[in-house]
Parts: structure tokens; sequence; C-alpha cells
């Protein structure tokens, strides 16, 4: 397979088994993990858990990710389509109200053939915006709800802290065309999302005009109905993040930063939407990657 599947372009040759290209993982699905999941948004994971398949490999370089392990390490398990596809079935026949595919963009061949035959529960596709239209628009129909971590309004801290420097533009573009795919967000009687948008921001130390920046975005690019927004505060140092390599990151994040993202985001008229606790920037959220489920 010659992937021209994200924004890379880099057209390495990811047969069967081969780890290549950017994102160093073969064209069948690599999964770390797969079960149900409540730490999501409460639309998301209700009171049943949302059914969460964790991939491996990931197209972006992020310093400080929480899946560092398996985004960059390639901890996982190869499996087959119709495998990936009985892990849908066993997640729903345990309750998950949804199937959530966490950095699913460079299997989404697979995936797509994972799906011929529409799921009785909403489909996830919770990325890191960093996305080709082209691509994106093969999902239409199959995807219900796009979870987009929407991550830098500032191209000079992507180029950094994530190896994009292109971020903005790519991200922005994926992002109107999620929403084109779903629409307006649509609610169900049980409170749970059945379709639309959830734009996901995490807070940086230090990088409170970056968050600001975000937000202001979204603001000016959505009406009060058309996404929901969740400002996370899980921040906690991670992946390559040390007092050698990125010492600015080597540390939570301050009440006083994330009260001025906060107290934008109150500002600024986006009225659908979640916020975190501070408790949640805990090693105690990250799942266990040791192949359950797979």
């Amino acid at each position: 397979m010659i992937c021209d599947l994200c924004p890379r372009h880099c057209r390495a040759n990811r047969d069967r088994t081969a780890a290549q290209g950017f994102c160093r993982m073969p064209s069948e699905p690599v999964i770390a993990r797969a079960g149900l999941h409540f730490w999501e948004e409460p639309v998301i994971s209700g009171s049943r858990g949302s059914g969460t398949v964790f991939f491996s490999g990931c197209n972006l370089r992020c310093v400080f990710c929480q899946n560092y392990d398996i985004s960059t390490r390639g901890v996982g398990k190869p499996v087959p389509v119709e495998r990936l596809r009985q892990i849908y079935g066993e997640l729903i026949d345990a309750g998950a109200h949804n199937i959530n595919l966490v950095t699913p963009t460079h299997y989404t061949e697979a995936i797509l053939s994972s799906l011929a035959e529409p799921l009785p529960v909403p489909v996830v596709w919770n990325s890191n915006a960093y996305e080709s239209v082209t691509e994106l628009r093969r999902l239409r129909g199959k995807i219900q709800i796009f979870l987009p971590d929407f991550k830098y309004a500032d191209n000079s801290i992507a180029g950094h802290y994530s190896a994009a420097p292109d971020y903005f533009e790519i991200a922005t573009r994926a992002i109107d065309e999620m929403f084109e795919q779903t629409g307006p967000f649509e609610m169900g009687d049980d409170g749970l999302l059945k379709k639309g948008v959830i734009i996901r921001h995490l807070i940086l130390p230090g990088q409170v005009r970056n968050s600001l920046a975000v937000i202001d975005y979204v603001r000016k690019r959505f009406r009060p109905g058309d996404v929901m927004f969740s400002l996370m505060h899980q921040f906690i140092p991670c992946g390559r993040v040390s007092e050698t390599d990125f010492p600015e990151l080597n540390r939570r994040l301050r009440p006083i930063e994330y009260k001025r993202v906060e107290h934008a985001l109150f500002a600024s008229g986006i009225e659908d939407g979640f916020v975190q606790d501070p408790g949640s920037a805990d090693q105690a959220f990250i799942p266990s990657f040791n192949g359950t489920g797979v």
C-alpha cells in the first residue's frame, strides 16, 4: 500500500506487515486496547461507557503525548479487519453506547472495510484533527460523531511540539469538513450525542495565548448550536517531556493559567460544551495499554 492517507503525504509502502511511513505502522490495524471507557465527555461515555478502540501509531509527534507508548513506541497487536469488526460487536454486546475509534487516521482503509455494514450504535472518529479532507470525505455516512482535538492555533508551537508547522490550516479545514458531514449536533432523549462535532482543546503549560486563540477561532467560525467545545485540564508531563528535553512543559498547569482560559471560554459566547475538573490531571485516567479486548 502506497500511503497518502494523511497530510504528510509520505507515500510510504505500508504493506500488510511492514511498519513504514511517518506513522511507523503497517496498513493492517495495530490495536493496544479495546474496552468500555468512562472518562470521555458525558454525552459520549454515558452510563455504560464508550466502546473505545485505541489504535497504535500517529501522524503527529507530540512530545507530551499521554498515549506515548502506543502513539510513538508502537505498543499494540496487529489484527485483521475481520477481528476489528468482531471487537466492535463485543463492545456493543458489553453495553457500549458507541464505537470510539481513537487515533484512527492512518488506518482509514481498514476502518472503512470494517464499517462496510452499519453498526447499531454511533461511530466516533476521535482524532488529532491533522487530517486530509479528501480522506475525510470517504467517511461520509460511516461516522456520526467527530471528536477532533484542536491542539494549536499557533503553527510555531505546533512545529516545535508536534512536528506539524502547518497544523492550523490543516486542522481548520478538517474540522470544517467534519461539520459539513454531521451538521449541527443532535442529542438523544437519553442525553447522549447522536451526531455532531465536539472540538476538544488541551491547555499546555505556558501556552495560554494559544488556547485563547483556539477559543477565539471557534467562537468566530461556528454559531451557537453548531458544535460543542470541550476544554481539557488533564495535562501531566508525559512522553519526551523531561528536564533536559522540554523543561517548560515539565510541570502541571497552574491554576491561574486554567482560570484565565476558562474565563475566556465563558466570556466567548460558546454555549455548548464541557470543562474539566483539575482532578482530571492524574495518571490514573490514562488507560493501561496491555492488549485488553484485542
